[in-house]
């Protein structure tokens, strides 16, 4: 007994540091956060979502996405690429022929550097960029690691811990349209053969085609369409929810994490 107040002091500071480390710290750092600025340029990041998006964040929030989703991209760092802007007028051939024996990417600033030198000795004309590397990265899930700005407008912020379904951070890049996020809400087989995710059928209502087919109904393939003279249309909260989708787009290069767009292709 002598030793109890030691073990109940002992107790509550473990448990009040972690409490602050793990829930106070981060909602004080988002709290204070404020629009930043996209990396050269004035453009302001993130913008507040649509009024459709942000309600979508509740259905996503409501039928539980995040236990499967994240969205949170993770990069173990960065590297250089050497872009060819242009062959040149003097000996194009030449150019052509030594690029292709050059590794251009995955390289350090001195390798990317002295690649640079070698083409433009010869008349070649070229970029540099700067790209995030990492697994997640490398899956498509993002052009850079996530960070505390992305979050500013998410209330709850849904980051998720479970990877069953890939990452959403950029999910409205890659798949941009509202027809495709409806049908993989009804039916995600219909869009991934071996989809883990269950279908949200009760988003949408099945009814009688009337006069005319409405201009919401699903384009769904043969096997996912409901039976002749029927549609599949999305209720109210299926397209709060395929808006909120769309509005994942995490794809602006910002001070605590560059990297250099690619705007067109040499």
């Amino acid at each position: 007994m002598k030793n109890g107040f030691a073990v109940f002091f002992a107790v509550c500071v473990a448990l009040g540091g972690s409490w602050t480390g793990f829930v106070l710290a981060p909602a004080l750092q988002l709290g204070t956060a404020k629009q930043t600025t996209i990396l050269n340029s004035s453009d302001n990041w993130p913008l507040q979502r649509t009024g459709e998006a942000t309600l979508g964040l509740q259905v996503y929030r409501a039928n539980g996405c995040a236990a499967c989703h994240t969205e949170q991209v993770r990069q173990d760092g960065v590297a250089f690429e050497v872009v060819l802007t242009g062959a040149g007028k003097i000996n194009p051939v030449a150019v052509s022929n030594l690029v292709s024996t050059l590794k251009l990417s995955g390289l350090t600033k001195d390798e990317a550097d002295a690649a640079t030198v070698k083409i433009t000795a010869i008349g070649g004309k070229v970029e540099t960029h700067l790209a995030a590397t990492g697994a997640d990265i490398a899956r498509g899930w993002g052009v850079r690691r996530s960070v505390a700005a992305d979050f500013l407008y998410d209330v709850p912020v849904q980051l998720g811990g479970v990877r069953v379904g890939p990452d959403l951070s950029n999910i409205g890049v890659r798949a941009p349209d509202a027809n495709w996020q409806l049908v993989h809400l009804y039916a995600p087989r219909a869009i991934a053969k071996n989809s883990a995710m269950p279908p949200f059928k009760f988003l949408f209502q099945v009814r009688k085609i009337g006069a005319s087919p409405s201009p919401d109904a699903l384009n769904l393939p043969q096997e996912f369409a409901p039976a002749d003279g029927y549609e599949v249309v999305p209720k109210p909260a299926a397209k709060e929810l395929a808006a909120y989708l769309l509005s994942l787009r995490a794809d602006a290069p910002l001070y605590e994490a560059p990297f250099t767009p690619i705007t067109a292709k040499p």
